[in-house]
């Protein structure tokens, strides 16, 4: 087990966040994460412990999360610790916000729990090709299927009671089922972006596309995703952004047309957060999940069921 205390960190808003779709919750303030074959039980309380040594970084003056990992430390160090992206610090990206800018200042407050995950960039591609006109229940529910089907049951030491998760297929699985291997598992007429992918990413040469992809710049990124069967400009950009790190890449969807329509009729401000407009951009998309279509272009205000954000 490894304990310690995290700032700019709430696991509930990252399962909810809409770039990840294998968290979920197993418990009062816990949760257990699955990615690639790893698997881990993480207990979050909002309560600061004075004895627990919190990572290096600028924590002072903000209210920190004392967050237990059933991993142990060199697990934690060598695969979570990146995987939560916890060496950047959000806080400094926060304060870039205009001042001016009351519905950004809202997002941020109301999810300042949300990191960019660091995800695999196979299971990302196959993720949002899936989330094609889709929600993130109907998302989450045909990974978790995709995962059994082709997956193998994943164990980890310290994750009580059973989770019942399964490993991210490989491509080569995945291809060899072919079209029949793909139904039942409500992906639609997605299944063949998702059978051309695997067949794209299996194998060496599989590996050398998945490798010219995490070595190209964002444009080059956005070049070659696109050329892809099924990849169109959004898909690309959240994959840039959720599976390459591409932090400015900035996916525009339905919900996020309605907010600059709403709030940035001249254009989103991209020269103040050159570099980082992803992450505000998962702020505002967080964000207006939670409110009613009602108000989407009313004056930005936390809704009134909110439950307390860890910032």
């Amino acid at each position: 087990m490894y304990q310690t205390i995290l700032y700019d960190f709430d696991i509930h808003m990252l399962m909810d966040s809409g770039q990840v779709f294998r968290i979920r919750p197993c418990g009062e303030n816990t949760y257990v994460a699955a990615s690639g074959s790893h698997l881990v039980r993480i207990r979050q309380t909002p309560s600061v412990a004075a004895d627990t040594p919190s990572l290096p970084g600028s924590g002072a003056g903000r209210e920190g999360a004392c967050v237990e990992f059933s991993c142990s430390p060199g697990e934690f160090v060598s695969y979570w610790h990146n995987y939560f992206d916890l060496a950047t610090d959000y806080g400094a990206m926060k304060q870039a916000v205009d001042p001016g800018d009351s519905f950004l200042l809202s997002a941020v407050s109301y999810g300042g729990g949300i990191r960019i995950l660091r995800q695999d960039l196979w299971e990302t591609i196959l993720c949002f090709l899936i989330s094609q006109n889709n929600n993130i229940s109907r998302i989450r529910k045909s990974v978790d299927a995709l995962c059994r089907r082709y997956g193998y049951k994943l164990v980890a030491e310290g994750v009580f009671p059973d989770p019942d998760f399964y490993s991210f297929p490989a491509p080569e699985a995945i291809a060899a089922g072919g079209l029949e291997g793909l139904q039942g598992l409500g992906l639609g007429y997605r299944d063949k972006y998702i059978l051309a992918m695997a067949l794209r990413c299996e194998g060496d040469s599989g590996k050398e596309f998945l490798e010219s992809l995490q070595n190209a710049g964002y444009d080059e990124a956005i070049a070659i995703l696109t050329k892809e069967f099924g990849v169109g400009r959004k898909v690309a950009d959240c994959i840039c952004l959720f599976g390459l790190h591409h932090i400015g890449a900035f996916p525009v969807d339905t919900h996020v047309k309605q907010i600059l329509a709403a709030y940035y009729p001249k254009g989103f401000p991209f020269e103040r957060y050159q570099g980082f407009a992803g992450v505000m951009q998962q702020y505002m998309f967080y964000y207006k999940l939670s409110l009613p279509s009602s108000r989407t272009k009313k004056d930005p205000r936390k809704p009134v069921t909110a439950r307390k954000k860890i910032s």
